[in-house]
Parts: C-alpha cells; structure tokens; sequence
C-alpha cells in the first residue's frame, strides 16, 4: 500500500483532506438548514417571494419583454438599474476587508467573513439580474469564449462580465478556504489566500469602475456622459455596502449569540460619513452642471428633477431619493450615533434606499428620455417586473442568510473538526 506522504506527493490532496472535506461538507448543510422557528419562518417568507419571481420570470419568457414596460425608447429598466445598484453593494463590500487586512484591525478581521459573504451574495444577484434582462437566457452561449463571439478586449460589456466574475471567483475561494481551514483547527496559510485578498480590493474598485464606464462610454446619452460617473459609483458604492453590513451586524446581534464590541459598527459608520458627504457633493456638481449650463444635452437631467413638457413621472423618484440620502447624511454626523441601534438602523436604511433610489430608477432610466429622436417616452416598470426583482431580491437574501449560517459559526470557533469529534465521543 502506498503511504499517505506518497499519496499526496502524487495527488496533491493530503489524506487528512481527503477525510475532512466530507465532514466539512456535511456539517455545513447541517448547519445549513438547522435554526430557530425564526429562521425557518424568514427562509420561508424568501422562498414563497422567490418563488413568485420564478413563476413571473417563466411568464416573462413564455409572453416575452412585452411584459414589462420597456421599449425601443426605453430599454434599460428596473432590472438594470437593481444591477448598477448591486454592484456598488458587491464592491462596498470590501470595507469590512480593508480595515482588516491592510490596516490590522483585529475587531474587523474577526467579521470580515461577512463582507466576503455579502459580496458573494450580491454578485449572484448581479447575474440574476442580467439573465432575466436577456429576455431569453439561451442568449447566453453568444458569450462563451471559443462558441460565440466574446469581442474581448474591444467591448467594455465584456470586460464588465469578466471583472464581475472574477471578483465571484475571488471572493468564493477566500470565504471556502477560510472556513475550511478554520473548521479544521489549523492556521490558513497566507500564500494561498493573502495575495487574493489584496487582489480582491483593487478588482472591487475595477467592478464598478467599468461598469461606470460601460454607461459614460455611450456618447448617445449624454446624461452619461461625466468623468465623475466613476467616481460617484465608487462614493455611493461606499456607502451602501457599509450601511448593509451595519443592518446584519445588529441583526446579528439581536437574533444570534455572535458577540463583537462596538469598533466594527463604529469603523463602518466613520466610513459612511466621509464617503456620503463625498457623494452628495458630486451629486450637487453634476446637477449644477448639468442644469446651469443649459442646452439640449440637458434634457435628460431637466425631465429627472422637474420635469419636462408635462412628463414628470421620475421627478418623485428622485426628490425622494434627495432627501432620504441627506437626512441620512444628518444622522451619520450625530456623535456616538454607534451607540443609538434605533436611530443608526435608521440612517442605513434611508442611505441604502436613497442611493437605490439614485444609482437605479434615477440614473438608467432618465438617460433614455428624451430619446435620440427627441421623444419622449416614460417608463415605470411593470408588475411583472416588480415581481421578478422582488424574486431575486429574496434569492440574493436566502444566500446571504445561508452563507451566514454556515460562516459564523465556523469563523469564530463554535463549529470546528475538534468539537464535532467531541460531540461523537
């Protein structure tokens, strides 16, 4: 017989692995699917929603994009603008890595597992999102490199497709091989996560950055058309990844027996502050720009905000948006907000609907109307729509709530290889 050294000389896998990865496996579903009757209720309440998405979407397919109120004037609607939105919150994310790898803040690198789950979390929806916009999701295989036509490196599409995939990738190796090494006892070995953790903080900054310039690089919409397109995706990015974090953690807090002081929130509450100031300020340049300026390149702006020729349906979007994103400002600014759960719970939830608000229905959807042929043409999405975006919303939450499940538990120690062998004894 050959010996486990000869095995993994051979193979690469030692035979303690090969042992492990069952039990790792197995436990993790346990964990998975074993809760409180609060946990089970919550998986049932996404489940029913997401099934009212799947059902809608099969519609959706079955009647085709008449469904929705899109058009040939109107193209991008409320799944690309959830999309644009998504991919602020995957890259937000990387907050809870920065302060614990780069600076090291020992409070943050022991829940830094959840910026890598909510990132995992919001790329899936991001796909998701995408696929139900395709219309027909055997669309697909045009993208398949080697099958159809990928127009790597020209398209700025592609690129976006391939950062978005990548940043999955990364963040799907660090969170396993984390866990998987925590749950065996044995301390992670830095080459074979480290260099993908600095890897992930600079490919979180390319996500949206390219997807920023996928908009500004259309010179058809000049409502797009702003060097600050990046760098407003980057502020707003900032603030809402964050402010999702806050929310679970004294989610965490009041529903689970996960224990952490006050220095995560307060780290992610300093960061809100300057990164939603810095985003209100680039909010005002470009309205300033845009609607002092004048011209016929300003229409776009001049119907989100007031109006135009008696077409106005965007205009409460937008002002809601406004004021939700600065009472929020407001309420970050208050000293020791960290210590008021009710009031920060407060200004995580206006920040992070303000800016959906802003960075969806307010950015991709003006930008249509008027169209190149100066007509105008209003979109508000459908219920149809509604209803698949409420799908895969409850989609992007089961696998968050799942992921946390799992992760918790492992990352701090509660569920480790040791304790388990204890509990057969």
């Amino acid at each position: 017989m050959r010996s486990a050294a000869a095995v993994q000389t051979a193979t690469g896998v030692s035979s303690g692995h090969l042992i492990t990865y069952p039990r790792f496996i197995v436990r993790s579903l346990r964990l998975a699917t074993d809760g409180s009757p609060l946990f089970y209720g919550w998986m049932i309440l996404l489940t029913a929603v997401w099934l009212v998405g799947v059902h809608s979407w099969a519609t959706q397919i079955r009647d085709g994009m008449v469904m929705t109120n899109m058009t040939d004037h109107v193209s991008w609607g409320l799944y690309i603008a959830n999309f644009t939105f998504m991919v602020g919150v995957a890259a937000g994310a990387v907050m809870m890595v920065i302060p614990a790898y780069l600076y090291g803040d020992d409070d943050m690198h022991d829940l830094v597992i959840i910026g890598e789950i909510l990132a995992i979390a919001a790329i899936t929806m991001c796909i998701a999102f995408v696929s139900v916009d395709l219309g027909r999701p055997d669309r697909f295989w045009h993208m398949i490199p080697g099958i159809g036509r990928f127009n790597w490196p020209m398209s700025i599409l592609t690129w976006d497709v391939l950062v978005l995939n990548g940043y999955l990738l990364l963040n799907l190796h660090i969170t396993g091989y984390l866990l998987y090494m925590r749950f065996r006892g044995q301390r992670p070995s830095r080459r074979w996560y480290l260099p993908f953790v600095y890897l992930s903080i600079a490919w979180a900054v390319s996500i949206h950055t390219v997807t920023a310039f996928l908009y500004c690089g259309l010179p058809s919409r000049p409502l797009w058309n702003t060097a600050l397109m990046a760098p407003r995706f980057l502020a707003s990015a900032f603030v809402s990844g964050p402010a999702f974090i806050i929310l679970s953690l004294l989610v965490l807090r009041r529903f689970s027996d996960v224990t952490f002081g006050d220095r995560p929130i307060r780290t992610l509450v300093n960061i809100m502050r300057v990164t939603i100031l810095i985003s209100l300020l680039m909010l005002a340049s470009e309205v300033f720009t845009e609607l002092y300026t004048g011209g016929s390149h300003t229409a776009s702006a001049q119907y989100l905000y007031f109006g135009l020729h008696g077409h106005n349906a965007l205009v409460p979007w937008i002002w809601t948006s406004v004021a939700l994103t600065i009472i929020a400002a407001v309420l970050l600014l208050l000293p020791n907000i960290y210590k008021r759960p009710g009031m920060l719970v407060v200004a995580c939830i206006f920040a992070f609907v303000g800016l959906w608000i802003e960075k969806g229905m307010g950015l991709i959807v003006p930008a249509f109307i008027p169209s190149t042929l100066h007509e105008i043409v209003e979109y508000l999405p459908s219920l149809t729509e509604w209803r698949i975006t409420a799908g895969i919303w409850a989609l992007g939450l089961m696998v968050f709530t799942v992921a946390l499940k799992i992760g918790i538990p492992i990352f701090t120690g509660k569920e480790s290889l040791s304790n388990l062998r204890e509990s057969q004894t």
